[in-house]
């Protein structure tokens, strides 16, 4: 007798946990830096977050009768808002983007896989607009000397506040006004020497600059998107795809706000600078909150390439990755709706063929 189930009929051995667990793998080194350079204040903010988005997931698998604490999803949003923080925020900011996360973002829409934007995010930003002058002081790494909190110390807010003020300056002068802000390692002094290359350009690579916890590290962070690639966790398509496309309408129009003119913007800078990374390669390829098919994933890559662009550039806001993540979030089920995958089985018919 032949038994007919329903779809799925080809299954995979990688579930819920273990997705979220290389997820979680690929994180911690990111994590782990953040904080050896910024001291315990970043464990205690990460362990905060942590256990908050998994208290908030037990309380309410108490109230609905189910199961879902033990698939990692509350863990990992928990570690994504504590990366997501600076070392010097007050501690119920993260408690309360955590709660806001898993209860009004993840629950509120039918819990795991119904969310219509990545939990994390959601938590972020409801605390960043709420909590705006607590969420912009910064600490910086230890290895450059003081460690106390500095508002607004990153280079992203530092150029947004000098063309808000009206000084409209060349990118090469922006540059050497990046010296006021903070120190450079001797690491990167002297490699900048011998290269060339600028020095808070080699920080942001290795991972001594201001910023929130998890975010600080481009190479860590390039380290745990590859394993992600590798273990087939995530394609390469998103965060490839979002990178380019911001580096390119970087390079093309990111020199007319410092009038410039057009081809004169940075390309690499801007891709290490503030939660960039983070969030190209751990936010934008949430499974739940992104497109189904490579065509669709391609569109939404390059439509957070341009919002993320055009926040950071033009709007008054220092960052936009967040934001230009969610917009796409909340354009995914049109996405999928335009870009429909190839039916199985289905042969595209021949123009002047028989009939």
């Amino acid at each position: 007798m032949i038994k007919v189930s329903s779809s799925p009929h080809v299954h995979s051995r990688q579930n819920t946990q273990s997705i979220m667990l290389f997820v979680i793998l690929a994180l911690c080194p990111s994590a782990i830096w953040g904080v050896f350079v910024f001291g315990l204040r970043a464990l205690v903010v990460l362990a905060i977050s942590i256990a908050s988005s998994v208290a908030a997931e037990y309380a309410l698998n108490l109230i609905s009768k189910e199961k879902t604490l033990w698939d990692l999803t509350a863990v990992l949003t928990g570690l994504l808002i504590g990366m997501n923080m600076s070392p010097a925020v007050p501690l119920g900011i993260p408690v309360l983007a955590s709660v806001f996360a898993i209860a009004v973002v993840k629950w509120t829409f039918g819990g795991v896989g119904c969310n219509w934007m990545n939990p994390a995010l959601g938590g972020r930003v409801f605390v960043f607009f709420s909590f705006s002058s607590a969420m912009s002081r910064f600490v910086l790494p230890s290895a450059l000397g003081n460690a106390d909190a500095v508002s607004s110390a990153t280079t992203l807010s530092f150029a947004k506040t000098a063309l808000s003020s009206g000084e409209f300056i060349g990118q090469n002068s922006l540059q050497i006004l990046q010296t006021q802000l903070y120190p450079v390692s001797r690491f990167a002094e002297s490699l900048s020497n011998s290269t060339g290359i600028n020095a808070y350009t080699i920080d942001a690579f290795f991972g001594l600059q201001g910023g929130c916890i998890g975010e600080v590290s481009a190479l860590l962070l390039i380290l745990g998107g590859l394993f992600l690639i590798a273990t087939k966790v995530i394609t390469w398509h998103i965060p490839v795809v979002y990178a380019a496309s911001y580096a390119l309408l970087n390079w093309v129009f990111g020199g007319l706000p410092y009038g410039t003119g057009l081809f004169s913007g940075l390309v690499i800078d801007p891709l290490l600078r503030g939660g960039f990374l983070l969030g190209a390669i751990f936010m934008a390829t949430d499974y739940v909150t992104t497109p189904v098919t490579r065509k669709g994933q391609v569109i939404f890559a390059c439509g957070c390439g341009l919002f993320t662009f055009i926040l950071r550039s033009f709007g008054s806001l220092a960052e936009g990755v967040s934001l230009a993540i969610i917009i796409m979030n909340i354009v995914t089920p049109t996405i999928d709706r335009y870009v429909r995958p190839k039916k199985f089985g289905y042969v595209k018919p021949v123009k002047g063929g028989a009939k």
